[in-house]
């Protein structure tokens, strides 16, 4: 007995001790190290951001998150209430056009579709999320954006009653509405493919069991397949919407750039702010610099509070599910 319970001692210590208990020490340090870099670059940008931002925001301080002119450089009254409006906007219509198509493909490649359909279709959305930003512009600005004239005529004749919808000059072409639709493309690919990593990804468990309560095919998708997918699709969205509001080339392509502000979707007028720093800073002087990444700084800020309601919303999902 004495012998056997020392032999189980020095197994113990030997598995506590010996080489995978290291390679486990050094690999949860690795981890730790890496997630603290992650942690250090984001505050370095938020500080460089905020000590280059200052010169612009004392300058101005009371009129930045109000003014909708932008002329920091010449009469230096500038603000990013415009800017701030088209970013938020274009990102929604790019949300509401994109993610229902997106989420679709997804359950449709991961649940509906048979593995010679599904995988080549994988491929492709994977192969979409890689084109350049500069190719959706192009293509937005030279065949898009004409093609999409008799769209905005259909909906402000037979929705015009509804202010989004209704134009005011009827010119429609480069509109807030175009963008969106742009962006919508663009960030498909993201989360149709994530959302499908997450559906393919649901307990054979529960899907056997609801076919075994009797469930069709959607109402085991809407039963056990979309609740557990819910925080993944969550994610998948935030990433959509970082995509849209930082997008900088296709939105000065397809955006008529003016600082207005108005509800009006199908009006060639609007801006966004990541559009603005590409298309103003090369030519911008000192203050006008300062100004343009104080705009950045909001748009840092945007995406942080984006991220983080979608983390509270993710976090309440899942204590409810666990409840």
């Amino acid at each position: 007995m004495i012998t056997t319970a020392r032999a189980g001692a020095g197994v113990t210590k030997s598995l506590t001790h010996g080489p995978s208990h290291r390679g486990d020490q050094i690999f949860r340090w690795v981890v730790r190290a890496a997630g603290l870099v992650i942690l250090v670059l984001l505050a370095a940008i938020a500080v460089f951001l905020f000590v280059e931002a200052i010169p612009a925001l004392t300058s101005d301080k009371a009129n930045f998150f109000t003014t909708k002119a932008w002329d920091p450089d010449q009469s230096q009254v500038f603000g990013i209430a415009a800017l701030a409006f088209g970013s938020v906007v274009s990102s929604i219509i790019a949300l509401v056009i994109g993610v229902p198509i997106a989420v679709a493909v997804a359950l449709y490649i991961a649940q509906y579709a048979s593995k010679a359909i599904a995988r080549p279709l994988g491929y492709v959305i994977d192969l979409l999320a890689a084109v350049p930003s500069v190719v959706f512009g192009l293509w937005g600005l030279l065949w898009l954006v004409p093609d999409l004239i008799p769209v905005g005529q259909f909906l402000n004749t037979y929705l015009g009653w509804i202010p989004i919808f209704a134009s005011t000059n009827q010119t429609y072409g480069k509109s807030m509405f175009a963008a969106g639709v742009v962006l919508a493309v663009m960030i498909l690919p993201i989360v149709a493919a994530i959302s499908r990593e997450v559906f393919v990804q649901t307990p054979t468990e529960h899907i056997e069991a609801a076919y075994a309560l009797g469930a069709t095919r959607w109402e085991m998708v809407r039963m056990a397949v979309l609740p557990h997918g819910r925080s993944g699709v969550i994610s998948a969205i935030v990433l959509g919407f970082g995509r849209a509001v930082g997008e900088t080339i296709a939105i000065a392509l397809v955006l008529s750039a003016s600082n207005v502000i108005s509800i009006h979707i199908l009006d060639p007028a609007g801006a966004t702010i990541a559009a603005n720093i590409a298309n103003k800073f090369g030519d911008a002087g000192g203050i006008g610099r300062s100004a343009l990444i104080a705009s950045g700084l909001v748009l840092f800020a945007i995406t942080l509070i984006v991220n983080f309601g979608a983390r509270a919303v993710v976090r309440r999902s899942s204590r409810e599910k666990k409840a």
